[in-house]
């Protein structure tokens, strides 16, 4: 065997090596594509779900600031209707 027949043969050996690696690479590039495209959906959900919570505790904070305001309305009322039958005694008196 040549010199030259010797240097091609290692130079083949070689590439054939390269591919080798090469389809390893590109597999384990394929695996690790599908593992970031995996958490990619996952951190949507996720940020979806953070949203909805929000939105929920937004609405119960609301529903709960409504809830006293109620209350509010409620001794307001009373408070309008006490002052109501004092201006009415009151107008009565005047009137006798």
């Amino acid at each position: 065997m040549s010199a030259n027949e010797k240097m091609l043969s290692q130079f083949a050996t070689r590439v054939r090596q390269m591919l080798l690696q090469y389809q390893e690479l590109k597999s384990e590039n394929a695996g690790l594509c599908g593992m970031v495209d995996e958490r990619d959906a996952r951190i949507r959900q996720l940020e979806e779900q953070l949203a909805q919570a929000r939105s929920d505790y937004d609405s119960l904070m609301m529903a709960k600031m409504i809830e006293i305001s109620d209350t509010d309305m409620e001794s307001a009322k009373k408070r309008l209707s006490k002052l109501i039958r004092d201006v009415n005694k009151c107008i009565t008196l005047l009137s006798e």
